[in-house]
């Protein structure tokens, strides 16, 4: 009987990508899952991923993003959670996608006024405070909740030298705090906490082979990023010794163990740590573990 070969998997989903700070860590992520990009050059915005769910791919800016993938020019997006509350968007997220471009950390959009200021909470903060932001809007409902008449004032960049010469205080995203520090600003209140996030239009998510193929989407990138950081190890110990060398080892869940052939002891493995390996593997031999072997991991899906 002559195999039917894999399913035809019809083209479908128009992607669209993050140019800008995100750019170079989407595109790793990408690759990474077997979904690599390509296009001519870096400034080109067209590109295309060689998969049969995708039909298109587009690379712009994170700020664009929300709206357009609401508005049903694109399937499905990757941008950060302050863009789609900045714009106020109507889409669904899939997930929250925990990379960044300094760590896997999420960025904050924080208040922060000089360090030598007397205000140490937006509560203190008078009526006619200036406030500079590349977020207007997600700025303008945050004080109005807190009932603080504020004059806001757009940036175009470089947020934090703005105090105190232009504005009394600036909303501002940060990663790590560095810039704020090294602008000498103290943070006094956090807006939001955004990850990177896998957005998608509701009218193509209500689709059911749109649904599955993004779903597909997502169990490969949330396999590398579940996989970044661990390894695979593998060992065999004798019977009298396998209590020791399980005491050594973390696991996700539990440790494999098979028996050997010939009741020759037991073949041992899990998933762990890539930063514990180095104390680990000279513990293990320790304990009685013998033929050690560390893999790398590409993915992990439950």
């Amino acid at each position: 009987m002559e195999y039917p070969g894999p399913p035809t998997v019809v083209a479908m989903l128009n992607l669209v990508l993050p140019k800008g700070s995100l750019e170079k860590a989407t595109f790793q992520l990408f690759a990474d899952a077997d979904l690599s990009i390509r296009r001519g050059n870096d400034v080109t915005y067209k590109a295309t991923i060689d998969d049969p769910r995708v039909n298109s791919v587009r690379i712009l800016r994170p700020q664009e993003i929300p709206t357009y993938v609401a508005d049903g020019l694109f399937d499905f997006g990757i941008c950060g959670r302050d863009w789609v509350e900045e714009t106020s968007s109507t889409v669904v997220s899939l997930g929250e996608m925990k990379y960044s471009k300094v760590t896997s950390n999420p960025v904050k959009i924080v208040v922060a006024v000089p360090n030598d200021s007397p205000f140490e909470a937006v509560v203190d903060l008078p009526a006619g405070v200036r406030v500079s932001s590349e977020y207007p809007e997600l700025t303008k409902r945050f004080f109005a909740e807190r009932k603080i008449e504020a004059d806001i004032r757009l940036s175009y960049g470089a947020t934090e030298a703005k105090v105190p010469d232009i504005v009394d205080c600036v909303v501002d995203i940060t990663e790590t705090g560095s810039a704020l520090k090294a602008a000498g600003l103290k943070i006094i209140d956090t807006i939001l906490v955004s990850y990177t996030e896998v957005v998608v239009n509701p009218a193509a998510f209500e689709v059911p082979e749109k649904r599955h193929a993004m779903e597909q989407l997502m169990t490969l990138l949330q396999g590398v990023l579940e996989a970044r950081g661990k390894v695979l190890v593998k060992l065999n110990v004798a019977k009298e010794n396998l209590e020791a060398v399980i005491a050594q080892l973390p696991a996700m869940k539990t440790p494999t163990v098979n028996e050997l052939w010939g009741q020759g002891g037991y073949a041992v493995e899990t998933v762990v740590e890539k930063r514990q390996i180095n104390i680990m593997i000279p513990a293990l031999r320790d304990a009685g573990a013998t033929d050690i072997l560390e893999l790398p991991l590409s993915k992990i899906v439950h």
